[in-house]
């Protein structure tokens, strides 16, 4: 994939998954979101309950 690389999970990823609200209850969503957030990127997703959290999303 151009332009696209792997993010590995890592303890920074953890810790704000635990802390973040229960807008979303699926564990890899959360993952995902939490990843953004530490992280400072965007989500692709068309998923409008991502936008519950603060973080960019994309499509």
């Amino acid at each position: 994939m151009a332009g696209a690389e792997l993010l590995p999970m890592e303890p920074k990823h953890i810790v704000h998954v635990v802390t973040l609200p229960f807008h979303r209850c699926d564990p890899f969503d959360r993952m995902l979101i939490a990843q953004a957030m530490a992280e400072g990127i965007p989500v692709i997703s068309s998923d409008t309950a991502f936008d519950a959290y603060g973080i960019k999303r994309i499509w």
